[in-house]
């Protein structure tokens, strides 16, 4: 008895619940990696520009996409709405909860565009090259073009994945991972007489197939009868305040959680080029392996939203914590297997970054396969508090994830990773450390507030019943009969009270 109940613990109702979440998790999983390939066909494309076009895409998609995944992660609160809507069999909540997600995204993304279009001057005021600045305003001016798409394409994958329909997701996510790599060609190499772009050319193309990921996803749910009756497009007008302030209110904790650690991140990476170019290569190897084996625990995090917010939507608080216990398994699951790829064969990561090593790449893999070791650590404990903060999203529970993540990454995990860097003298394997101690510290954080979280009575008032099993429909009877109860315990008392 770990978790409190015999229907929380059983072994069979823990089967069924990681079944389901492994149904919903794999494509999702999947659509993450494909994501991912995307973003490195980019940059190998890129690269073979040359290295001040290198230079010029690295800066400008670091910021680009560093202000995107904020307002991303806003929109993103039209998952758990959708998914507890779901549970409670609330369709006209399902149908808001999207309306009202795609006029957050446009209000979050007009500011956002106009920031992007006078970024370059920024980008000079932070030091950078001003021949290198001026190419990546160029690339930021073409790329926000795909913005807007980008974002409603987000509220649109968010009531998806709260129906608990994720193919959909997944086969616009190929067609676009296609599109992009010919389009690539054709904007930056003047492929079929293409126009020969460079590296403006990749911004351009990154804004098209935006573009392509929100119209396919549309196309999908208007050709889909279910989807299409559910989202209530054809009503969508003006902003619902109300419904408006209280996506808002779910969402700005995950768009600021991710900046925290998205940010943390990116300064580490600062922190280890003060150290040298060997370490930092051997760095970018270690954060870009652990990088893809976190797709798949993300995607394991995103449908463990979904199970959680369904089951508290139905009032079924005993569903709701199988639910959470099983994604955080499964995700620190999969993750000791990646660890242990990490810590017991690391030259067969490094030789997929670096092939054959000779001269100067023998020390960054030496110390990449070091870095390695390390991460072996830090892959379990970031699947763990990836999972746990997907739990608490289906709870509708986004700030405490926030104020976790801000001490665990900026108080800990930063301050140790300056401290043992720097203060001890360890360099790149201690600033590795500090950023797994700041890890363990949100997986801890997270994983206890779940506990405590899913045993209160706020996740399920709206439902009005606490149970133990499968949920039972609750219906609203007389005044004297408003006490949370199933049907037949209501009709009980209200008999009682009638007699």
């Amino acid at each position: 008895m770990i978790f409190g109940s015999a229907a929380v613990t059983s072994l069979p109702l823990f089967r069924r619940e990681a079944r389901a979440t492994l149904a919903l998790a794999a494509p999702l999983a999947l659509t993450q990696l494909i994501q991912m390939a995307m973003g490195f066909v980019d940059v190998v494309m890129i690269g073979r520009l040359g290295p001040d076009s290198m230079a010029a895409g690295v800066i400008a998609t670091s910021v680009y996409f560093s202000l995107l995944l904020v307002c991303m992660g806003v929109v993103m609160a039209v998952n758990p709405m959708v998914s507890q809507a779901v549970g409670a069999k609330d369709e006209a909540m399902i149908g808001r909860s999207l309306r009202q997600g795609l006029w957050l995204a446009t209000l979050l993304g007009v500011p956002l565009m106009l920031l992007l279009w006078h970024i370059e001057p920024v980008l000079g005021w932070t030091g950078q090259d001003p021949a290198t600045s001026v190419l990546a305003g160029q690339y930021i001016r073409a790329i926000l073009w795909g913005t807007l798409p980008h974002l409603w394409y987000a509220a649109l994958r968010g009531f998806a994945e709260g129906l608990g329909r994720p193919r959909p997701i997944l086969i616009v996510t190929i067609v676009a991972a296609l599109a992009n790599a010919g389009l690539n060609g054709v904007l930056m190499y003047g492929w079929l007489g293409g126009p020969a772009l460079g590296v403006v050319g990749a911004g351009w193309s990154s804004a098209i197939v935006m573009g392509v990921l929100f119209l396919g996803l549309l196309l999908y749910v208007r050709l889909d009868r279910d989807f299409w009756h559910r989202a209530g497009l054809t009503h969508i007008r003006k902003p619902d305040p109300d419904a408006l302030r209280d996506l808002f209110r779910l969402g700005w904790p995950i768009g600021i959680s991710f900046g925290l650690e998205a940010g943390l991140f990116a300064v580490t990476t600062l922190l280890v080029g003060n150290i040298g170019t060997a370490a930092l290569a051997a760095h970018q190897i270690a954060i870009n392996a652990a990088s893809v084996t976190f797709m798949v625990p993300l995607g394991v995090a995103l449908a463990t939203t979904v199970r959680v917010g369904q089951a508290a939507g139905a009032g079924d608080r005993a569903g709701a914590e199988r639910a959470g216990w099983s994604g955080v398994a499964m995700g620190a699951a999969f993750m000791t297997l990646a660890a242990l790829l990490f810590w017991l064969r690391p030259e067969w990561v490094v030789w997929v970054y670096l092939g054959t090593v000779t001269g100067d790449e023998v020390e960054v893999a030496r110390f990449a396969a070091v870095l390695l070791g390390i991460a072996a650590v830090f892959q379990i404990l970031d699947g763990v508090q990836a999972t746990a903060a997907g739990a608490l999203r289906g709870l509708k529970d986004t700030r405490a994830p926030m104020i976790v993540g801000a001490v665990a990454y900026w108080g800990i995990g930063f301050g140790s990773a300056v401290w043992m860097g720097f203060g001890l003298d360890l360099g790149a394997e201690g600033i590795w450390w500090g950023l797994t101690l700041g890890l363990g510290a949100a997986a801890v954080g997270l994983t206890l507030w779940f506990r405590w979280r899913v045993r209160q009575r706020g996740p399920f008032e709206q439902a009005g019943v606490e149970q133990q099993g499968e949920a039972e429909p609750v219906v609203a009877l007389t005044p004297a009969c408003r006490a949370p109860m199933t049907c037949s315990e209501r009709n009980r008392a209200c008999h009682a009270l009638d007699s």
